[in-house]
């Protein structure tokens, strides 16, 4: 009975599509208030796309559109290119069929709009078919009107008796005709130098953005970009730009092909190197969606839409309020540290004026005590020599004082010289016969098992049972993948790997948030290693480098904020000399380095002086006055830390445009030169607004008190005396 239906199944899609021979081509829309994808179903069934950018309400006369192209030199833009037929572009979708068929042709099945209870969202699917062999794949569109994006996914199912092995199976595909250039934008780095810009013209052939590391994902680069079109400048504010980013927490893979017609087609989704999906019959694999938008007012006006759509969709908590102001314990006291060490950070943090302090590495393992990271990683009970009195009674202080108390754990991962790894060996990613190799002294855990899974589950779930009084969890993850082999997954799906870890941390996180929703999780990962929409799902914020020293973090702010929000940028002021660098930076430019995202602290404040403490209180007391901008603001980058000039700021205006922060910046010794003058865009034109300089004694500019309207700050500025190296400012601006 089986093999019938399967055969009736590839009978009806192989009528559906001589059927669609004779049928007119049809349009499908997808809208926003601002952006249009728009699809046309061919004669063939085959499904081409006409466009994506500005929105088109009349979108009939795309129906007739031809490329003029000889049928013979390929299938065009198909909104999901099969490998096989004519289609001799890089595929979105490869496979093997259960029967060894090497070809796949995907034609037109139906489509239909789904109900949503957000009136603000519209969701599409548009199904597709092999008219030969039982394979499905749904293309599941997501339009979020307001925020101007679109996210796309797939959605393949094997109808086939016996398995299909999936070669490709990318997430979305998105091809663009009709421009003279395309110029690339995108973040790479490694650690502590994470989110470096690089712009890059395409020309013809393949570039791609990509990791196999699995863990620690985004430090070498990010599943993020933008596409300036038409040009081969970057610009804040004019031309058409695309922003992209894949919400995925494993390896991707993101290619840019430029053809010989001069079409560019992207392709994003999980990498599919070495990564071979065994997709068993009657299961289907749905792949990480990937966030588009588009903007005709330059890259600021493309940051912006993700932005929005990330604190209203995209972001765990995005609507939760403020994340509150914090002491973190790693750069203050390392591994080294008592109850009275704690109470003495945890006094000095509410004097400063914080609202939380972190307990980092160290607290855990009896043992192999955990007294430096080469023991005790998995074995998560408190360390009776350290914290006799156990973390209920430092967590219990902490709210004592009136802080929130947080606590660090890292349970993707186990140290040899651990309980954990003596009891469970088989539970570690290794290749069978070969050595696990080790970096940072420790191993991975395989968590495609459900047994691991159980057990990481089971960390969060026992470490929150050590108090009630625990608000917050810095979640670590300090290795990427190698040589990897699954003990529990067989022999013949060991590529599965790839993908069933990043899914079994999802589960894990699924059970997590089900249980506790309320507990703030930071995604840390060496900080910087886990930024991607996939984790922001999950965790509250990210932290965006293990570089603490304030000049380097001008960079790496500035280009994690083309795509991902302030609200989830952990920023800390640490000590000078800086730990990473050496580099002597002034209190205040640290202060204000990291006021530009979630403020807090990484120090031993019993080092500060006096003053420098009394500074802190000022400061963070002016961060609370104004971190609702930047956590809910509008972005304008104004300049930025790659300028020749040396200057830059940047600013966050409030959604009615009547109040605004600028933060502003000195990265290098200017001289003599002119006195920067920073034009503010993004201000009402006709609103009157006192702006007022924070953080000083006195005034030390001539506006300074000055009331001034939207249009002067927009088109003159205003020129603060940044001069030196480390100068810097913060002005608040208020409407009358």
């Amino acid at each position: 009975m089986k093999k019938l239906l399967l055969t009736l199944l590839a009978a009806m899609c192989a009528a559906a599509g001589a059927a669609g021979a004779d049928r007119a081509p049809e349009i499908i829309s997808v809208n926003t208030d601002r952006v249009s994808l728009i699809l046309c179903v061919e004669r063939d069934g085959r499904v081409h796309m006409r466009h994506f950018g500005g929105r088109i309400d009349d979108a009939a006369p795309l129906a007739a559109y031809s490329t003029h192209r000889r049928p013979d030199h390929g299938a065009g833009e198909e909104i999901y290119p099969a490998m096989g037929g004519r289609n001799f572009r890089l595929p979105a979708l490869r496979a093997t069929h259960a029967d060894g068929d090497l070809n796949t042709e995907l034609r037109y099945v139906s489509h239909e709009t789904l109900p949503s209870a957000d009136p603000d969202v519209e969701r599409t699917v548009v199904r597709l078919a092999d008219p030969v062999r039982p394979l499905e794949v749904e293309l599941l569109f997501t339009a979020y009107r307001r925020e101007n994006v679109i996210a796309t996914r797939s959605r393949i199912t094997n109808r086939q008796q016996g398995p299909v092995t999936l070669h490709a199976f990318y997430s979305s595909a998105l091809s663009l005709h009709g421009y003279g250039s395309y110029l690339l934008t995108q973040l790479r780095g490694g650690w502590a130098d994470e989110a470096q810009i690089e712009h890059l013209p395409l020309g013809h052939g393949t570039h791609s953005i990509s990791t196999r590391k699995l863990v620690k994902a985004t430090h070498s680069e990010n599943p993020a970009f933008m596409l300036s079109l038409d040009t081969d400048r970057f610009d804040e504010e004019h031309g058409e730009v695309i922003a992209g980013a894949l919400a995925w927490s494993g390896n991707y893979r993101i290619d840019f092909s430029v053809d010989e017609y001069d079409v560019l087609t992207i392709l994003a989704g999980a990498n599919p190197d070495a990564s071979e999906y065994v997709l068993d019959a009657g299961r289907t694999l749905t792949t990480p969606e990937m966030i588009y938008t588009f903007s005709d007012c330059g890259a600021g006006g493309a940051s912006r839409n993700l932005h929005d759509w990330a604190r209203r969709y995209g972001i765990r908590g995005g609507d939760r309020g403020h994340v509150p102001t914090l002491l973190n314990s790693w750069e203050g006291a390392y591994f080294d540290f008592d109850e009275a060490t704690l109470r003495g950070m945890i006094d000095d943090a509410a004097a400063m004026g914080l609202e939380m302090f972190v307990l980092d590495d160290g607290w855990f393992g009896n043992k192999y005590p955990r007294n430096h990271d080469r023991a005790g990683l998995g074995d998560w009970e408190v360390n009776r020599a350290k914290l006799p009195g156990g973390i209920d009674r430092i967590a219990s202080y902490a709210h004592r004082q009136g802080l929130k108390f947080g606590i660090w754990i890292e349970p993707e991962m186990v140290n040899p010289q651990s309980e954990l790894a003596e009891r469970h060996p088989e539970w570690v990613v290794r290749a069978e016969g070969r050595e696990a190799p080790l970096i940072r002294h420790q191993w991975l855990l395989d968590l495609s098992n459900p047994e691991v899974q159980d057990f990481v589950f089971g960390v969060f779930d026992r470490t929150l049972a050590l108090s009630k009084k625990i608000d917050y969890i810095k979640w670590d993850a300090n290795r990427h993948a190698e040589s990897v082999g699954s003990a529990y997954l067989p022999a013949d799906r060991q590529s599965n790997f790839w993908v069933d870890y990043a899914e079994g941390l999802y589960r894990v996180m699924e059970r997590i948030r089900a249980k506790y929703p309320d507990v703030l999780i930071q995604a840390c990962s060496s900080g910087g290693g886990r930024v991607d929409y996939g984790a922001l799902k999950y965790f509250d914020e990210v932290w965006t480098s293990d570089d603490t020293e304030a000049l380097s973090r001008s960079r790496i702010q500035y280009g994690t904020s083309l795509f991902y929000p302030a609200a989830v940028m952990g920023a800390h002021v640490s000590a000078s000399p800086n730990h990473q660098s050496g580099n002597v930076i002034p209190l205040k430019f640290r202060f204000d380095m990291a006021s530009a995202g979630r403020l807090g602290m990484e120090l031993q404040p019993r080092q500060m002086s006096d003053s420098e403490r009394a500074f802190a209180r000022r400061a963070i007391a002016s961060y609370k006055e104004f971190r609702d901008l930047v956590e809910e603001g509008d972005l304008y980058r104004i300049g930025s830390p790659y300028d020749p000039s040396g200057t830059f700021g940047t600013l966050y205006v409030s959604k009615d445009k009547r109040r605004a922060v600028f933060l502003a910046y000195c990265i290098r010794y200017r001289g003599h030169t002119p006195v920067p003058q920073f034009r503010l865009r993004g201000l009402d034109d006709e609103t009157r607004y006192t702006v007022r300089e924070l953080n000083v004694d006195r005034p030390r500019c001539w506006f300074d008190g000055e009331t001034l309207t939207g249009a002067y700050l927009r088109h003159e500025g205003i020129n603060p005396p940044l001069q030196r190296l480390y100068d810097s400012a913060v002005y608040i601006l208020e409407a009358e």
